[in-house]
């Protein structure tokens, strides 16, 4: 029994040795455990420190995005006004609706809500919502443009239940009606991704309106005006409770043209059903006065957005709407580009003295050229040459000068180049020479094709612009200027504004704003003379003189297809009729270029330019009366002698006086373009069809809504 107690005592004490190593934690372990806690804390202390104070900016903007919201107030692009201060191009205030991704908890579960109250499908807005998935979810998606005031109706009244939608007011561009003045205003569209990786849109933002063709885009800068911003205080479910700030938007420049209403109408009337183009310009500053270009576009189909029926309709037309003929077209100049050659035939000291015998045609280098005159011109000399266009006459001028220097004054005058008009995409033509055809063909100048460039065909093409830029310098003596659509003054003025004090005016390579070629007055003379003769009896445009009008001009008629490629395909082509007139001969005020497409003659064209130089000349004769028409009283008071006879056949003598009332004046000038009141604040321009539209624009990007 002892043996057997103190073998217990022995076990008890070596377990309880056994339980006190056990307990015992090894110090290496401890070192473990403290490191493991210290890192912890560490770690919970830099995240604090993180959120506390290095990401607090951070965080204090997203809760201030919570209880702020931000609203943009889009600025208003400057108006479009013509040279006497009335109105071309206004606004129209209109409203869209944007989701605001962050306002919604439950999104998808208001699609159907929101697709009843716009008129739009569900499907339209899980797919615009769907493309947005990769942009910031702060950045708001356009879901429709020019809301309709029951669809605004319907964004107030469930404010509180859809707090994703927001409204904005956004100004449209309200253009004259039926293409007026369309091709030099141009239009307005969406920034596309094309234009954001170019130099001039590289600051604008995806979804800026900006300017599309026309001087819309050449000033888009100063058009476009700042936006500005309103900042609001919204409660948890995003309806506004209250505003903090607002920067006012700051509208764009008005933009005055050189434009001349009146004498517009009148172009736009004279073409009016004609497919072609009018420039009036004045010859001693380069200011553009009329521009017309037929057929024409409604630029109103662009302010919110063109479909795409619309826009392919434009496009697919062969008559392309959307080219600006007058600086675009380049076509054989045909009979008008003999003037060109008269100055330099005279100016080398050979026209002056020439004379041929015309007897309907004539051989050159082996080949026989026909006069447009079948029985011919008779003998002939510079002065009658012009005025009844003999090609004979010209044919051998152009022979005895040589192609080089038929070029050299053509260069001069400048064909072949672009004039530097403040307009886009402007067409060059071509004035062909030796060099010329080595350059783009590798061929060699053949001497016959000198004879075709003589009467302004073959490889010479020119556009409106540069015709009535070229006759304009000749005719004022040798001042060849740079047209213009704006006053310099002006465009300086305003980007000095704009830019501030940093803004250097551009010196651009183009042409210089006046050169003087020196012709010698007197064979000026000799041609303007001779020009006169044109639009009167014996000359190729008589029908269209203007009685009382000093008058001049030059016609010109170009095939469009050679005789033989007519002949071989059946083909009846008709050819393009020309015409420049100028207003008086002598130092001119005003020349009017007119190219009528498939007119056939240039006396057609003549007539169109004669109603354009009859407008010029009827508005200056009534600032000269000044007051003569108002102060013109509403009746005049006549004596008169009448004789009766009574019932038994004897005739009486009776004498008396009457009020007679006078005619009504003249139609009065124009206080606005078609369309537009002419005070500021003009309605909503219905939708209408498109009349007949050139595909060298890039189409609008579209970003949602309607089309």
């Amino acid at each position: 029994m002892g043996e057997e107690r103190g073998g217990r005592g022995v076990a008890r004490a070596h377990k309880g040795e056994m339980f006190g190593r056990e307990e015992k934690v090894p110090q290496s372990k401890m070192t473990v455990v403290q490191y493991g806690i210290l890192a912890i804390f560490l770690v919970l202390a830099f995240g604090l420190w993180r959120l506390q104070v290095a990401g607090s900016n951070r965080y204090e903007t997203l809760a201030e995005r919570n209880r702020i919201r931000t609203v943009p107030i889009l600025a208003p692009r400057g108006k479009i006004v013509d040279r006497e201060g009335r109105l071309i191009v206004d606004n129209f205030p209109s409203f869209s609706v944007m989701l605001l991704r962050e306002q919604a908890r439950h999104l998808s579960s208001h699609y159907d809500l929101i697709a009843s109250g716009l008129h739009m499908s569900p499907d339209d807005i899980r797919d615009l919502v769907r493309r947005a998935a990769g942009e910031p979810s702060y950045q708001p998606i356009l879901l429709k443009d020019d809301i309709t005031p029951d669809e605004l109706a319907f964004v107030e009244a469930h404010r509180s239940e859809l707090p994703e939608l927001e409204t904005i007011m956004v100004h449209r561009r309200l253009y004259p009606r039926n293409g007026f003045l369309a091709h030099l205003i141009g239009y307005v569209g969406e920034v596309s991704d094309q234009d954001l990786n170019t130099p001039q849109f590289e600051l604008y933002e995806p979804g800026d309106i900006v300017g599309k063709s026309g001087v819309e885009e050449y000033y888009n800068d100063l058009l476009m005006g700042k936006d500005g911003s309103r900042r609001a205080i919204v409660n948890s479910v995003g309806k506004e409770v209250g505003r903090l700030s607002e920067t006012p938007a700051v509208p764009g420049k008005t933009l005055k043209l050189t434009i001349d209403l009146d004498l517009q109408m009148a172009a736009e009337q004279a073409l009016n059903g004609k497919n072609g183009a009018i420039v009036a310009m004045d010859p001693r500053n380069g200011e553009i006065l009329a521009m017309a270009s037929r057929p024409t576009f409604d630029p109103n189909d662009f302010a919110v957005r063109i479909s795409r029926a619309e826009w392919k309709q434009l496009v697919t037309d062969p008559d392309k709407p959307l080219m600006n003929k007058a600086i675009q077209a380049q076509l054989a100049p045909g009979s008008v580009f003999k003037i060109i050659m008269a100055i330099a035939g005279l100016q080398e000291g050979i026209a002056e003295s020439m004379h041929v015998f015309c007897r309907g045609g004539a051989t050159f280098y082996g080949r026989f050229f026909k006069c447009w005159q079948k029985g011919g011109h008779g003998e002939v000399g510079i002065s009658k040459a012009i005025t009844q266009s003999c090609d004979v006459f010209f044919y051998t001028l152009g022979e005895r000068l040589g192609i080089e220097k038929i070029a050299r004054y053509g260069t001069e005058l400048g064909l072949g180049q672009k004039t530097g008009v403040d307009l886009p995409d402007e067409a060059s033509g071509v004035m062909p020479s030796e060099e010329w055809k080595i350059r783009n063909y590798r061929q060699k100048w053949f001497a016959g094709e000198t004879i075709s460039v003589a009467i302004g065909q073959g490889a010479v093409t020119t556009t409106p612009i540069q015709l009535a830029r070229a006759i304009g310098a000749i005719t004022t003596g040798g001042r060849l200027v740079r047209p213009h659509v704006t006053f310099a003054d002006d465009i300086e003025r305003q980007r000095t504004e704009l830019y501030g004090a940093s803004y250097k005016p551009s010196t651009s390579s183009g042409p210089p704003a006046m050169e003087d070629l020196n012709f010698n007055p007197q064979n000026v003379n000799t041609i303007t003379e001779a020009m006169v003769g044109v639009v009167n009896p014996g000359g190729t445009a008589a029908l269209s003189h203007l009685e009382g009008v000093d008058f001049a001009g030059k016609t010109g008629s170009a095939q469009t297809v050679s005789n033989q490629a007519k002949e071989r395909l059946g083909l009846n082509a008709k050819d393009n009729g020309w015409f420049v007139g100028i207003t008086p001969h002598q130092d001119p005020h005003l020349v009017v270029a007119v190219l009528f497409q498939e007119g056939e003659h240039g006396a057609l064209a003549a007539r169109i330019a004669a109603q354009v130089v009859k407008a010029y000349v009827d508005k200056q004769r009534m600032r000269e009366q000044k007051t003569a028409q108002r102060k013109r009283p509403q009746t005049v008071e006549m004596a008169a002698l009448w004789s009766e006879a009574d019932g038994q056949g004897h005739g009486h003598l009776h004498g008396g006086t009457f009020v007679v009332p006078v005619a009504g004046p003249a139609a009065a000038p124009l206080k606005a373009a078609p369309g537009l009141a002419a005070a500021a604040a003009p309605s909503r321009p219905a939708k209408r069809a498109i009349a007949a539209p050139d595909g060298v624009l890039a189409e609008p990007r579209r970003r949602g809504g309607r089309g």
